[in-house]
């Protein structure tokens, strides 16, 4: 997998024009999400790298962050119906619109503070290179996961 960067232009407006293509419509190739948790649940953990705190961390995840972190800004794609963190679930019915508004405004305030060192609640801090890429592929994963 090629390791791209939101942080780029080109790759966060491409992005940007693959959350356009989503609709109520969409419906996932794996998974339980439908298009608008998928987004809340991407809003979230772009809040919390805006700053957000992450709350309900398990134990077992705490003891093993660090395997996890290697995880998340490694090369080998996230597997399908990966577990996620207590936080980030979403299983409530939301509304579409708010959602995808949501993830623009959360994307928008991480992208801002692209020049600022990033303190992530359970990794600790990340480069801007790991920021960049994990969050590409985190977003990668679940806009392929709608096919678009």
């Amino acid at each position: 997998m090629e390791r791209k960067s939101l942080y780029h232009t080109e790759v966060y407006n491409d992005t940007l024009a693959r959350i356009e293509k989503l609709t109520t419509g969409s419906t996932p190739q794996w998974g339980k999400m439908d298009a608008g948790q998928m987004m809340a649940h991407c809003s979230s953990v772009f809040e919390v790298f805006n700053g957000k705190p992450l709350v309900g961390t398990p134990f077992i995840v705490k003891l093993f962050k660090g395997m996890i972190r290697k995880m998340v800004v490694g090369e080998k794609p996230f597997p399908k119906n990966s577990r996620t963190h207590p936080q980030y679930l979403q299983t409530n019915a939301v509304d579409f619109n708010t959602e995808k508004q949501r993830l623009l405004n959360a994307m928008r305030q991480w992208k801002e503070m692209e020049d600022q060192e990033t303190h992530h609640a359970l990794f600790g801090i990340m480069s801007k290179e790991d920021n960049g890429w994990s969050s590409y592929k985190h977003l990668n994963h679940h806009l392929t996961q709608f096919g678009v």
